[in-house]
């Protein structure tokens, strides 16, 4: 008995002693967050492209993912004047590294950015931006705002959802069920899985906000960078394009109280939010289609731009600034500044075959307003100089 028992300790010593030596080992800030020298080392296989470039090089007006049997969503497409709305071109998987790199411009605290996120890169001075589809919940929690990251794109795809370039993966939407399907049925971007990414994807240093390049800037001054409606041909697409991702602040600007209305504007109203998708807060309800909400924003001249925000939003049903149960008589009283990520946005390619181009495809989406993530959102009153404060709807307040 003696004996077994001696040899069961033996024995059980052991195991113990070969399960502490399988432990992995600790993590240490090498291996987290990337110095540039092992940025040379890791990207010695191949190239690292300035964004702009990237974009360039791979991608298409038409992509290579479409074909006649399996096509795009019949929207994306201007016969007119040959241009896609929507495009996949896959990237390759095989040959020399392809790579980018940026700093993390946006914030998913407040849920203007879920599962998105937008890199900065600041070439001769200038910014060059890309959105990237990921599919990852709070990402920013472990990809925050100011973080350099570099991505290996070799096997992933780049194209365009409503003309806004993104890094993606080929998705195919058959959602026979949403409005207008028939239009909607087709190949577009789609997100990245999150463990694809992690792979693909190293932090370079610590996250650092101050260097991130805002580009400050009134509605005149915007619109004598960019037009405010573009040609309809391909290169004052591919112009547009490249200001997609931009990060601005836009000065001296209020709410109007009004939102695009396919094209025209009309007031806002005072209904509950959850019924009505024209109530006078950021974001009220598209029934679950997930188009992105625009309130108007106007400057002294007549110049306007959309304030964009998500309906799954936190701050989605807050009063615009100068908006109450009353209506919205008092918007034009608040002015002030509204920074975020510029952005043209237009899913429906019949609107350019027709020369029905508004201006109000041109977006700021900020990231998030007082008290809820990034304080994007600063207005005060024109004549007294009360700063604004966020209320929410309040469906008992008579």
């Amino acid at each position: 008995m003696k004996t077994t028992k001696y040899l069961l300790y033996f024995v059980l010593g052991t195991v113990v002693l070969f399960l502490a030596s399988c432990e992995p080992r600790a993590l240490n800030e090498k291996d987290v967050f990337l110095s540039e020298e092992q940025v040379a080392e890791l990207t010695a296989d191949g190239t690292v492209y300035h964004l702009d470039d990237f974009l360039d090089k791979f991608m298409t007006e038409r992509g290579n993912f479409a074909s006649d049997t399996c096509p795009y969503r019949e929207r994306s497409y201007d016969a007119t004047h040959e241009l896609y709305l929507y495009s996949v071109d896959t990237i390759p998987t095989n040959g020399p590294g392809i790579y980018i790199r940026g700093r993390i411009t946006t914030d998913d605290y407040a849920g203007n950015f879920y599962k998105a996120m937008v890199i900065q890169e600041i070439v001769n001075g200038e910014q060059q931006n890309l959105r990237i589809s990921v599919d990852l919940g709070s990402s920013h929690g472990m990809y925050q705002m100011g973080q350099e990251i570099i991505i290996r794109c070799n096997g992933l795809a780049v194209g365009r959802y409503a003309n806004q370039p993104q890094l993606c993966i080929p998705s195919y939407n058959n959602n026979i069920y949403a409005m207008n399907a028939s239009q909607k049925v087709g190949w577009c971007p789609g997100r990245i899985q999150g463990s694809v990414f992690r792979r693909a994807t190293h932090m370079i240093g610590f996250p650092e906000v101050s260097k991130l390049k805002y580009d400050d800037l009134t509605l005149s001054d915007l619109y004598r960078d960019i037009d405010l409606k573009p040609t309809p041909n391909e290169s004052s697409m591919r112009s547009l394009r490249k200001a997609d991702g931009r990060l601005v602040i836009i000065r001296n600007v209020h709410f109007t109280g009004e939102f695009d209305n396919n094209g025209s504007l009309a007031k806002c109203d005072t209904l509950h939010p959850d019924s009505s998708s024209n109530a006078n807060v950021f974001a009220p309800t598209t029934d679950n289609i997930g188009y992105p909400q625009s309130r108007v924003l106007a400057d002294d001249y007549n110049n306007k731009i959309m304030c964009s925000s998500s309906e799954y939003s936190k701050f989605a049903y807050f009063y615009i600034p100068g908006a109450d149960r009353h209506g919205v008589t008092n918007c034009a009283n608040y002015v002030g500044s509204v920074t975020g990520i510029l952005g043209w946005y237009l899913d429906k390619a019949s609107t350019m075959a027709s020369n029905g181009l508004t201006g109000y495809e041109w977006s700021v989406t900020p990231r998030g307003i007082p008290g809820i993530g990034i304080e994007d959102v600063i207005m005060q009153h024109k004549t007294t100089g009360e700063k604004w404060v966020p209320e929410e709807y309040d469906p008992k307040q008579k």
